[in-house]
């Protein structure tokens, strides 16, 4: 894809802070992320997630967003145009925490948390309670593309 105004860099990368890199799928990863994205009239620009520790998440809350407590994911949107891109810290304690806490496979848990992520870059808002409905059947829409399909069909 070329956008005529930006040189977008198209990719999706994994790093890790304080934590073991969790086990992925990378190239399934990838190829859901972009069908999701394509939903919403987007394509994948500069993806960046970052796993890391509850501690890390907090110090990040704090410093850039004056928020003090824990989070299973913080996104920081550097979309342009068409083409979502940005950093996406999330907390490995946190999520295995809810994976526990909600009976789910900590794989399951962790997807859910990397798709909301995407979600909100591409526009999907969680800030009232209707649209936290609508947030959640999208990530339920989301991950059943994932985990039930394996993305055999396209979107």
């Amino acid at each position: 894809m070329k956008d005529d105004k930006f040189n977008v860099n198209q990719k999706i990368i994994h790093n890790v802070i304080d934590v073991k890199m969790p086990a992925l799928p990378k190239r399934r990863i990838t190829k859901w992320i972009k069908n999701i994205a394509s939903l919403y009239q987007k394509a994948v620009g500069e993806l960046s997630f970052i796993y890391c520790t509850d501690e890390v998440i907090l110090k990040v809350n704090r410093e850039y967003l004056s928020h003090n407590y824990y989070t299973d994911i913080i996104t920081f949107d550097y979309s342009k145009s068409r083409y979502i891109s940005g950093d996406m810290f999330i907390s490995m304690d946190t999520v295995r925490s809810n994976a526990k806490k909600f009976t789910v496979p900590f794989e399951n848990e962790l997807y859910r948390v990397m798709i909301h992520g995407v979600l909100h870059l591409c526009g999907v808002d969680d800030t009232t309670e209707d649209l936290r409905k609508i947030m959640v059947q999208s990530e339920d829409y989301a991950l059943s593309l994932l985990l039930n399909t394996g993305l055999e069909h396209e979107i």
